[in-house]
């Protein structure tokens, strides 16, 4: 239960900072014209490569909390998968081109 709300709440901040709406229906949490996101706890984030697979443009993790972002930043070593943390923060650049 913990782990949806501060799921909804870092998906929702992120939303807001990129101008969009977050998606809780389905598919990619957060897809707007400047990037897709794709919004993770600790036990989810080896999910979200899958998940990103197939979006154009820029990509990215954004983890929920601290031990999120750094287990994003593993998965992600040597793709073009960027990450954030859960204020929106670019840890690393993602460098999927359009």
């Amino acid at each position: 239960m913990a782990e949806e709300r501060s799921h909804k709440t870092t998906a929702n901040r992120i939303a807001k900072k990129l101008g969009t709406a977050y998606n809780g229906s389905g598919g990619v949490d957060i897809k707007s014209q400047k990037a897709t996101v794709e919004v993770e706890t600790p036990g989810t984030v080896e999910n979200a490569p899958g998940q990103l697979r197939g979006c154009r443009g820029p990509v990215y993790i954004a983890g929920t909390n601290q031990a999120a972002v750094d287990k994003a930043l593993q998965v992600t070593q040597g793709t073009t998968i960027g990450v954030m943390n859960s204020e929106g923060h670019i840890l690393k650049k993602s460098t999927r081109k359009r």
